[in-house]
């Protein structure tokens, strides 16, 4: 009787020795591809660091995050669909990529081909050329002026007269 329950304490060892070294091992494995893709996420690189070919792509009005991306991936300026997904989701451009079509390159991080196609890039380019209505004085509701307190100058250059004359 003492050797058949050796042999059995033997088998159960093993059986448990080698299942606890599996669920290591894909825990090990698990949090490895985790922390790459996590890397890869904040890391933002480009599919090539040097001159990169440029290719015109053509985003649908009705075209999903999920759907650019795959497009993106089919057409070699992104190396991974969910990562660009994940990439868009955490950018400020989140849920603002308009239908278009767009020059984007090889050279380009997933940041990058998300600025241009989004609206930011056209309000910026706008900004640059002047083209943004500026407010003026007569913008102002009246409202504004009226709650103003008396001693208070509208003009700012007549404060500065005021304190010159003290």
């Amino acid at each position: 009787m003492d050797v058949k329950y050796l042999v059995f304490t033997v088998i159960e060892t093993i059986i448990k020795v080698v299942v606890i070294a599996a669920v290591v091992m894909y825990v090990f494995r698990t949090a490895t591809q985790a922390y790459d893709f996590g890397y890869r996420v904040f890391a933002d690189q480009p599919v090539s660091a040097s001159e990169g070919r440029t290719i015109t792509v053509s985003v649908a009005e009705d075209a999903s995050v999920k759907e650019i991306a795959q497009m993106l991936e089919e057409k070699g300026l992104i190396e991974d669909a969910n990562l660009f997904v994940v990439q868009e989701l955490l950018s400020a451009q989140h849920g603002k990529i308009v239908s278009g079509i767009y020059d984007l390159s090889t050279d380009m991080t997933a940041a990058q081909m998300l600025e241009i196609m989004s609206p930011a890039a056209v309000e910026t380019e706008e900004e640059a050329s002047g083209s943004v209505p500026q407010s003026t004085p007569e913008d102002v509701p009246e409202e504004v002026s009226e709650d103003m307190p008396e001693g208070i100058p509208e003009d700012g250059a007549e404060s500065s007269q005021q304190v010159e004359n003290q």
